[in-house]
């Protein structure tokens, strides 16, 4: 299990755009499940929607991407790069993701070659899905000015 220090040290992402709290399952190179415990101090709640506030699927997503980013940075071949996205696939959104709610961030990596990479994810709460999508990234090297 990796706690937020732990993660911090992994993935460049900081508050408020650190979107994962924990790993509770990493094996090395295939998967990963990480939690996000989804606050109504969130800043992006004061915006989306004030009175009805909802998540954006577009950061459940992104929340996915930091898990998946996890898996590859810990492989010691890409230490010193960056993920970014280079696509997002049959992405459905299956419920809303509101304050108090606990996502369960699962993402396993379907392919990586190179400096390019697939994987599948999708986003719980409790037994429920929330959401779901295939992100397509790419690897990218790290300058001295990054």
């Amino acid at each position: 299990m990796l706690q937020s220090q732990e993660i911090q040290e992994i993935i460049p992402h900081r508050y408020p755009f650190l979107l994962v709290d924990r790993i509770i399952e990493l094996e090395e190179g295939k998967k990963a499940v990480g939690i996000k415990n989804v606050s109504s101090n969130e800043p992006y709640f004061q915006g989306h929607f004030p009175g009805h506030p909802v998540m954006p699927g577009v950061l459940i997503m992104e929340a996915l991407a930091q898990v998946g980013t996890v898996i590859i940075l810990r492989m010691p071949e890409y230490h010193d790069c960056l993920a970014l996205f280079a696509g997002l696939d049959e992405v459905k959104f299956k419920r809303q993701v509101i304050p108090g709610d606990q996502l369960r961030l699962e993402m396993e990596l379907v392919r990586l070659r190179k400096s390019f990479g697939v994987a599948q994810g999708k986003a719980y709460v409790g037994e429920e899905l929330a959401a779901e999508g295939i992100i397509k990234f790419f690897m990218e090297r790290k300058t001295t000015a990054q």
